[in-house]
């Protein structure tokens, strides 16, 4: 079940609408409910892997809380078996295929691999929430709760399931546990922000989609087309993703529930440390707390801020074992996203701009802003390429290749931007100095949230793509 479908609206209507007249504790339960509904939709045993989830890590965290002396172990047990079950689905095929490929290479007996492993939509994403909920037990951040329906609810709420925000049991769980009331303001915020969530998807990144998936299937598209492609992907994915957790936010607050934004505008990044603070901002501070600073790479830092540090930080030199544990978590980073030697490279490529940039400050090489925002901009949107195309020979034959069609490819890049138009305006009127203008009065507030839920909708109905596909994240 996908945000932009039929099954959803009736699912979140009816749930909407039940749900305010219910105590918390049915509250809970009905949103449980619907939690395992949404998730088993298109295939039931996607629900039991789900609860086994669920069971491992609640557990784990109660044996924790109650046994201190043998928490480790407990604690131990709960990432292996995690990890373990991510690794079977999401890993066991690509170590299998390179096994062979290794053996074939030193001139071994290969062999075929048959093994193929449906991916659950979304495991890499409640591997992580849930095992940061224990980790957190562990480390003393949080207490373990007795209450199993609101530690199911808070591993498996379906806005947020199959791609995030990746929460924090503190800031989740007190949510479910207080009485919530229903707040018009609230209602209405929440139907806008999921509103616009939809035009990103369904105007945005699906209208642009078309013209990546283009080129990326034409065999050989040479330079200019290729770059076209390479940077129309990168508006995509950021209407896909950022569209995605405006959907999942929005429809949490219709129910009272308030998600972590998951982006701030990462366009306007001045270092590749500051894009870390803006993109995927739950999956980078995930990465920062329970992988780069347990690997001693940092001190813990002030407030919830995503890896890269805050800017003191990132102009301090970085030692060897610095930079090897900023390598170590965006290679694992890049693991994440697929099992595939590009996302690897990928990790590799955005820890080489964190060290070069932290070298160049070292030396007082700095720029003033707007330049190095366009620099930022523009080797990100480099790094693209390799994140969208596994094969890497196809990237270095095109990419610095010759150029051909290259009038089509300036029409394309062209449209691609015509269509980013809303994310730039969105990027300058979401700046607190407007947003304060837009939020002074309960009447503005009224005007501003009516505007975008209505403008957006009306832009759906007028521009939106032939086809929708999936969310790009719902591989991951």
């Amino acid at each position: 079940m996908t945000f932009q479908s039929f099954e959803y609206a009736v699912l979140l209507v009816l749930v909407f609408g039940a749900y305010w007249f219910l105590p918390r504790r049915p509250q809970n339960v009905l949103l449980l409910i619907a939690s395992y509904v949404f998730y088993a939709y298109v295939d039931p045993r996607l629900a039991l892997l789900l609860a086994g989830y669920t069971v491992v890590n609640y557990t784990a965290a109660r044996a924790i809380a109650g046994d201190r002396e043998n928490g480790r172990r407990y604690l131990v047990l709960a990432v292996v078996a995690s990890l373990g079950a991510l690794g079977f689905f999401k890993y066991a095929g690509f170590f299998v295929d390179n096994f062979a490929s290794v053996l074939d290479t030193v001139g071994l007996a290969g062999f075929d691999s048959t093994l193929r492993i449906i991916l659950p939509v979304g495991i890499s994403f409640y591997t992580f929430q849930s095992l940061g909920y224990v980790i957190d037990v562990y480390m003393e951040r949080t207490h373990a709760r007795r209450d199993f329906i609101d530690t199911a609810l808070f591993i498996g709420f379906f806005p947020q399931l199959v791609a995030g925000p990746i929460e924090r049991a503190a800031k989740l769980l007190p949510q479910f546990e207080r009485t919530r009331k229903f707040r018009p303001g609230q209602a209405a915020s929440g139907l806008s922000l999921l509103a616009w969530g939809l035009f990103k998807k369904l105007v945005i990144a699906d209208n642009i989609g078309m013209i990546v998936d283009d080129i990326f299937s034409t065999t050989g598209p040479g330079a200019a087309m290729l770059w076209v492609g390479v940077f129309a992907f990168g508006i995509q994915i950021l209407a896909d993703f950022s569209g995605y957790t405006d959907i999942a936010r929005g429809s949490a607050r219709l129910l009272g529930i308030e998600l972590s934004p998951n982006f701030r505008h990462p366009w306007l990044a001045s270092s590749p440390a500051d894009f870390w603070r803006r993109w995927h901002i739950t999956l980078s501070t995930w990465l920062r707390d329970y992988v780069y600073i347990p690997l001693g790479g940092s001190r813990p830092l002030g407030g919830n801020r995503p890896l890269g540090g805050n800017k003191p930080e990132s102009r301090r030199p970085a030692n060897l074992r610095t930079a090897i544990n900023i390598v170590i978590t965006f290679v694992l980073g890049g693991l994440w996203h697929g099992a595939a030697w590009n996302f690897v490279i990928w990790g590799l490529f955005h820890a080489g701009l964190i060290l070069i940039w932290r070298g160049a400050s070292l030396l007082n090489m700095r720029s003033i802003k707007p330049v190095s925002i366009a620099l930022t901009f523009l080797l990100i949107g480099t790094g693209w390429a390799l994140f969208r195309e596994g094969d890497l020979a196809f990237i270095g034959e095109n990419l610095f290749g010759q150029s051909r069609d290259v009038q089509l490819a300036a029409a394309l890049g062209a449209t691609a931007l015509l269509y980013s138009i809303p994310l730039w305006l969105h990027a300058i009127v979401d700046q607190p100095r407007f947003a304060a203008y837009w939020n002074r009065t309960g009447v503005s507030r009224t005007i501003s949230l009516t505007a975008v839920t209505l403008t957006s909708f009306i832009g759906i109905l007028l521009l939106r793509a032939d086809v929708s596909a999936e969310f790009i994240y719902f591989r991951f």
